[in-house]
C-alpha cells in the first residue's frame, strides 16, 4: 500500500508558506504522495447536488489554486509523487491545461500524477462559463488533446469542440509518453472510461460491496479494450473525520478513530499498487494537529491488518 496525504490548501491552511512547510514535513515523515483538490467557490446557499446536504463546510470558501499549490509542493519536496484529486478538467481549454501540466511535470522532475474529474457542482460550471450538459464528451476530447499534446510532434487536433492547427509545442513532459492520467467518478460510464483509457481510478473510501461493483465495471472495460486491469492504479481518498471514541462501524470508511479508518483502508487495498489519500483538512485546524494526525495514520497504516 502507498500512503498519500492532501496538500494543505483550504481554510486555515490556505497560505503558501504554510503549505510549503507542511509538504516538506510530510515528505520527511515518509509518505509516498501529496495531492491537491480543486474548488472554485462555495455558494452561500446550499449548492445543488451536495452529497452532505445543506451548506458546504465554511473552510472550502478559502482555497489556493490547485495547480499553483502543486508548484509550491514541487518546490518544497524532492521525492514524493504529486497529484490532483481531482482537478476539474473542463474549466479551461485542454491546450492551456496541457501546458500547465507539462510545466508542473518539468518543475517536479517527472513526479506528476494527473488526476482529472468532472466535478459535481453546477454553480462552479456556471461561474466558469462552461456548459453542464455534455461533460462526458467534453472530457473524452480533453483527453484526446492531452494525448496529442504530449505524444506528437508536430501537434494537430480537429474535433467537435477544439481545433489545434499543426504546430510545434515544446517542451514535452519529463515522463514519456506523458504523466499518468487517473480519472475520478462513481458512475458506470465513468468507470468504463477509466478501464478503457485511463491509468487508474481516483476513488474514495467506501463500503466494500460498493467498491467491488464499481471496480468490476472498470475491469470489464479494460479487458474489452485489450488492456490489463492489473496495471490500473487505484487511489482511495478518505476525508477523515477522526473521533476520540470508536464510531459506528458502518461509518468506518470515513469516520472513527485512526485505527478504525485505517482498518477499513487496509481492507480496500488489495494490491501493492493501491494508494490511500488521507485528507486531514476537515478534522484539523493547525499545522501541529495536521502533522500529529498524519504521523498517527502513517504508523497505523504501516501495521499489518488485524
Amino acid at each position: 500500500m502507498r500512503i498519500g496525504f492532501s496538500v494543505p490548501q483550504f481554510g486555515p491552511f490556505a497560505d503558501p508558506d504554510r503549505t510549503a512547510a507542511l509538504c516538506a514535513a510530510l515528505e520527511a515523515m515518509g509518505c509516498d504522495g501529496l495531492w491537491v483538490a480543486d474548488r472554485l467557490l462555495a455558494p452561500v446557499a446550499a449548492p445543488r447536488g451536495y452529497l452532505g446536504g445543506g451548506r458546504m463546510p465554511a473552510r472550502y470558501a478559502t482555497h489556493l489554486d490547485p495547480l499553483l499549490a502543486l508548484g509550491v509542493a514541487a518546490a518544497a519536496t524532492a521525492r514524493v509523487r504529486l497529484g490532483s484529486s481531482t482537478l476539474n478538467a473542463l474549466w479551461q481549454p485542454p491546450v492551456v491545461l496541457a501546458r500547465a501540466l507539462t510545466t508542473l511535470d518539468l518543475i517536479s522532475h517527472g513526479r506528476l500524477d494527473v488526476g482529472l474529474g468532472l466535478g459535481w457542482m453546477r454553480e462552479e460550471y456556471e461561474a466558469a462559463g462552461v456548459p453542464w450538459q455534455g461533460r462526458g464528451a467534453r472530457l473524452e476530447e480533453t483527453l484526446d488533446v492531452l494525448d496529442t499534446m504530449w505524444r506528437c510532434d508536430p501537434v494537430a487536433h480537429s474535433g467537435p469542440l477544439w481545433t489545434v492547427p499543426e504546430s510545434t509545442v515544446l517542451p514535452k513532459p519529463v515522463q514519456s509518453p506523458g504523466p499518468p492520467v487517473l480519472l475520478g467518478g462513481f458512475t458506470p460510464p465513468a468507470l468504463e472510461r477509466i478501464g478503457r483509457r485511463a491509468d487508474g481510478w481516483l476513488a474514495a473510501s467506501m463500503p466494500v460491496p460498493l467498491l467491488e461493483g464499481l471496480w468490476a465495471v472498470a475491469v470489464g472495460a479494460a479487458q474489452r479494450a485489450g488492456r490489463d486491469p492489473a496495471e490500473l492504479r487505484r487511489v482511495f481518498r478518505v476525508n477523515a473525520d477522526v473521533t476520540r471514541a470508536e464510531a459506528d462501524p458502518a461509518q468506518a470508511h470515513h469516520r472513527g478513530t485512526v485505527r478504525q479508518i485505517c482498518d477499513h483502508l487496509r481492507v480496500m487495498c488489495a494490491s501493492d499498487t493501491d494508494e490511500v489519500l488521507v485528507d486531514l483538512q476537515l478534522t484539523s485546524d493547525s499545522p501541529e494537529r495536521y502533522l500529529d494526525l498524519a504521523a498517527e495514520f502513517l504508523a497505523e497504516l504501516r501495521q499489518p491488518a488485524g
